[in-house]
């Protein structure tokens, strides 16, 4: 018997076929919804297709930093979510033209197009006054948002986790190759990770008229960690213990220094700014009920899905056998 699902109308997601993004589309093709994916190269956005119906995901072309191609993308949706974002410089993407300039292009070309919803994915930690470059750009962008449509959502998720994370799968990634971990300012930095499958509910919820237009949600797990605890939770996971060295801000801004030169950027100076400061749900969206928990959804913690996708990293892989203790 054919599976059915009544439509709900069309979403465009720039940003839909990365980590998050992926979570997303599903979230919305659950609940009746189709999916234009509006990304870089749409040939890369073939894994969303399978996620939903035939035809209920479109991946089309289009690029932040051109303003045609945003309202190209726009055109004949119901919906607006725009996810991209970058957390550095890096040739051609800059931090102006994709979280600022790019923020307030989604913006216009929703409003242009007579639609009043718009989810816009920020962070925590956005702030004028951030140290960090990103930081000060997320806010930016923000702001351009809400002065083009000021009844837009915005969602300021925390560190995100899930299988395909930068997260905790660095930090298991990076144990192979190297017998000593260094903590950043001795890792006492406190975050607090939300599951990509929790921040897509919320976003998804919005669209369901859960969420009130015009304000910024604080999306946080249900657990605040050190960041040395969240490296030692990844180095358990995979079996992999290191000895833990801390670095102090001087030196490890110096190592930013160096590295972000490098390829692959396994840290950068801007980043170090951003490690001095606690990265978590502030007290006034818990006062004022801009939380996960507002929007009735309880955050799904770090043990209950991290393990699962770490054990790639043991040194046999899933079929690795934990001793126990007993012949």
């Amino acid at each position: 018997m054919a599976i059915t699902v009544a439509e709900r109308g069309l979403v465009t997601v720039f940003g839909g076929s990365g980590f998050l993004g992926r979570h997303v589309v599903r979230a919305l093709l659950k609940r009746g919804w189709r999916v234009r994916a509006a990304v870089r190269r749409p040939d890369l956005a073939i894994h969303l297709q399978p996620l939903g119906l035939v035809g209920w995901v479109q991946p089309v072309q289009a690029n932040l930093r051109y303003r045609w191609s945003v309202d190209r993308a726009v055109a004949g949706a119901d919906a607006v979510i725009n996810l991209v974002a970058i957390l550095g410089n890096s040739g051609r993407q800059r931090l102006e033209s994709v979280n600022v300039f790019g923020a307030r292009a989604v913006a216009e070309a929703t409003r242009a197009a007579g639609l009043k919803t718009l989810i816009h994915v920020s962070a925590i930690g956005a702030d004028p006054e951030a140290p960090s470059a990103y930081g000060r750009s997320k806010a930016a962008g923000e702001a351009a948002v809400f002065d083009t449509l000021p009844d837009a959502t915005v969602m300021r998720p925390s560190l995100i986790f899930g299988p395909e994370d930068r997260l905790f799968n660095f930090f298991a990634g990076l144990a192979p190759f190297s017998p000593v971990f260094p903590l950043i300012g001795g890792g006492h930095t406190r975050l607090q990770p939300v599951f990509a499958g929790d921040v897509a509910r919320a976003i998804a919820d919005t669209l369901d008229g859960k969420a009130e237009p015009g304000r910024t949600y604080e999306l946080g797990g249900p657990e605040v960690k050190t960041l040395r605890e969240c490296i030692e939770f990844a180095l358990s996971a995979a079996d992999r213990p290191r000895l833990l060295l801390p670095l102090p801000w001087p030196l490890a801004s110096a190592a930013g220094a160096i590295l972000e030169h490098l390829p692959g950027q396994l840290i950068t100076v801007d980043q170090v700014k951003q490690l001095r400061h606690d990265n978590v749900v502030s007290a006034a969206a818990i006062d004022e009920r801009r939380t996960l928990a507002a929007l009735g959804i309880e955050p799904t913690s770090i043990a209950a899905i991290v393990p699962s996708y770490l054990v790639r990293f043991r040194p046999r892989g899933q079929f690795e056998r934990r001793r126990t203790g007993t012949a």
